[in-house]
């Protein structure tokens, strides 16, 4: 038997951040990135009216920028570790966020299978945003299953980490989860909880189920 092994980004494997907030640190506008991180906490704001609103502020966003806040988020420590270990058992990992896919796409170096990510215009921009390309809470599941028919497995064969009510849904259909350094709406319904800064820990509590 196999697994998927299907981990957010947000507030999962970086810690205490998210990848909105780490690039828009590099542009000067934390206190507008928070001002929208807040409005989506309190569900004022839609995923799709989130992105309109940050494509705006980041107007002048450039690849170098992008890189520098990718590189400077306070990852989990283990990140590398735990997918080759993984990919050695013959399992698969993936990481399914709402965040920017130009910055998810970037774990594929680190040694995942799969990324997805909402669909943005290239950086710089030079394309409008296109609303229907940006991923929801419901989207997790339907790409989990997606990667599921892709791999040849099912949803008994996931398994999810992540932190927030963006992960509920998620959570609710795959047989095993771990909450990480997370909030009390996947706290209260995962099968365990891991907080700490290293991915590894974690993982150990999967028990390397088979």
């Amino acid at each position: 038997m196999t697994r998927l092994h299907l981990f957010d980004l947000d507030g999962t494997l970086i810690r205490g951040s998210a990848a909105a907030i780490e690039i828009s640190r590099q542009l000067g506008l934390e206190r507008e990135i928070d001002e929208l991180e807040r409005a989506f906490a309190e569900r004022r704001l839609s995923t799709a009216q989130f992105a309109e609103k940050a494509v705006a502020l980041w107007a002048e966003l450039t690849e170098k920028q992008v890189t520098a806040a990718f590189e400077g988020a306070p990852w989990l420590t283990g990140i590398r570790e735990v997918w080759a270990d993984i990919r050695a058992r013959g399992e698969r990992c993936a990481v399914i966020s709402l965040s920017p896919g130009f910055f998810v796409e970037r774990l594929l170096e680190w040694g995942a299978d799969a990324t997805h990510g909402s669909a943005w215009p290239s950086v710089p921009f030079r394309e409008p945003l296109d609303p229907a390309g940006i991923l929801t809470p419901a989207s997790k599941v339907r790409i989990a299953d997606e990667l599921c028919a892709t791999f040849g497995l099912t949803r008994a064969d996931c398994v999810a980490y992540g932190d927030s009510m963006s992960d509920a849904e998620l959570f609710a259909v795959v047989p095993y989860s771990v909450a990480v350094n997370a909030d009390h709406h996947v706290s209260d319904i995962a099968s365990c909880a891991y907080s700490g800064h290293d991915l590894r820990g974690a993982y150990e509590l999967t028990g390397n189920r088979r």
